[in-house]
C-alpha cells in the first residue's frame, strides 16, 4: 500500500492504491484548504483550485494531470516555478509513495516567474 507523507502536519497514512489524494487526507484529519476556503470550496470538482498541494517527493507516483487541472493550475500564481509538482488534491490519485506539503505559498519570486 503507497504512503502519503504529509510533511506540514508531520502525518503519514497508508492508502489504497489509485486513491484519491484530497479524500484520503480529509479522511485522515489533514488540513486542505486554507482560510475562509474551509468552507466554501467546490468539494472536489477541481473549479476552485483551493485544495492545491505541492508534491515534495515521488511526483512519479501520482497520476498524470487531466485538462481541467491544468487548465485550473494554469491561472494560478501559486504554480509558477512549480509547474511539475503542484497538483490539485482532488484531481490526484496516489499509485505509490509521495510526500506533500499542504496549502503551498504563493510564489511571486519563483526562478520561472519572470522567463
Amino acid at each position: 500500500m503507497p504512503t502519503i507523507t504529509f510533511t506540514n502536519e508531520k502525518k503519514e497514512i497508508q492508502v489504497p492504491e489509485g486513491a484519491n489524494l484530497r479524500r484520503e487526507a480529509i479522511r485522515a484529519g489533514v488540513q486542505l484548504y486554507p482560510g475562509i476556503h474551509q468552507y466554501l470550496n467546490c468539494h472536489g470538482l477541481s473549479s476552485c483550485g483551493s485544495c492545491r498541494v505541492l508534491i515534495t517527493k515521488g511526483i512519479e507516483n501520482a497520476s498524470p494531470k487531466g485538462i481541467l487541472e491544468s487548465a485550473r493550475l494554469g491561472v494560478s500564481l501559486a504554480y509558477i516555478g512549480n509547474e511539475k509538482t503542484m497538483r490539485l488534491a482532488c484531481q490526484t490519485r496516489v499509485k505509490g509513495d509521495i510526500s506533500v506539503a499542504t496549502c503551498p505559498a504563493i510564489n511571486i519570486y519563483g526562478e520561472n516567474f519572470f522567463s
